[in-house]
């Protein structure tokens, strides 16, 4: 499923993206291995989610996108059997225009008011997002007094806030560091928090098995660690 020896496709979600962008070069020049990555969500419904990509065939040797979407993946047989890594945990925090007030996100009851204030807030339509409809805003028993927007991708999300479309988006706290024309307001408080993982697996039927397992140890090893503390997330390495 590469275009040859030495080469491997990636298809990435963008809550690991950042700390990715930063560790590849490193990955590429030591290992001599040229590397492709495109990018989708982790789950959803739409068609540029990281399975819908795989279901209409578009080359990948490697994914990573949160544990949820990659679950859905091993279900429906995407994924080499064994090859599965975890690599990353981020919390959710709340993004607002830059140039704005940072509000108080620090209490549950301080999120709640922030959300009923807002005219309109943004949700990817990927994992967090899922979580947010289905659980966290049914939970805080504003589900029905919110006007929500919902973006594709977190990109679209940040995108919405920094154009002043919407008033702020709630999301993975390494997709905000990264976003232009926002700033993040902070993270969820401790009870209502939901930390995702990001997860790597080996696409079944890649011919770049051995390339593929190198760049999922590299990217889950120490070395990769101050990378992925620096964007935003914490590091499942240990060893």
């Amino acid at each position: 499923m590469t275009n040859g020896s030495g080469h491997l496709n990636v298809l990435i979600s963008g809550g690991f993206a950042a700390a990715y962008e930063k560790l590849l070069p490193e990955f590429e020049q030591t290992n001599g291995i040229k590397v492709t990555t495109g990018s989708g969500a982790s789950q959803g419904a739409g068609p540029q989610t990281i399975a819908a990509q795989l279901a209409r065939g578009v080359p990948a040797d490697v994914v990573i996108l949160s544990r949820e979407g990659l679950s859905e993946l091993i279900t429906a047989k995407r994924i080499a059997a064994g090859t599965d890594k975890d690599l990353a945990r981020v919390p959710l925090g709340v993004a607002v225009r830059a140039g704005t007030a940072k509000p108080d996100v620090s209490t549950v009851e301080a999120f709640k008011q922030l959300l009923l204030r807002a005219k309109t807030v943004a949700v990817p339509e990927s994992t967090s997002g899922i979580w947010l409809l289905t659980d966290l805003f049914p939970r805080l028993g504003i589900a029905e007094k919110l006007s929500v927007k919902a973006a594709p991708r977190g990109t679209d999300a940040t995108r919405m806030v920094a154009a002043g479309e919407v008033d702020l988006t709630v999301q993975p706290i390494s997709e905000i560091l990264v976003a232009p024309g926002v700033t993040l307001a902070g993270g969820l408080a401790p009870e209502i928090q939901f930390v995702q993982m990001f997860s790597a697996a080996v696409v079944a039927g890649s011919k770049q098995i051995e390339a593929s397992k190198r760049l999922i140890e590299f990217l889950a090893s120490m070395r990769a660690a101050e990378a992925i503390r620096n964007s935003g997330m914490d590091p499942v390495a240990i060893l």
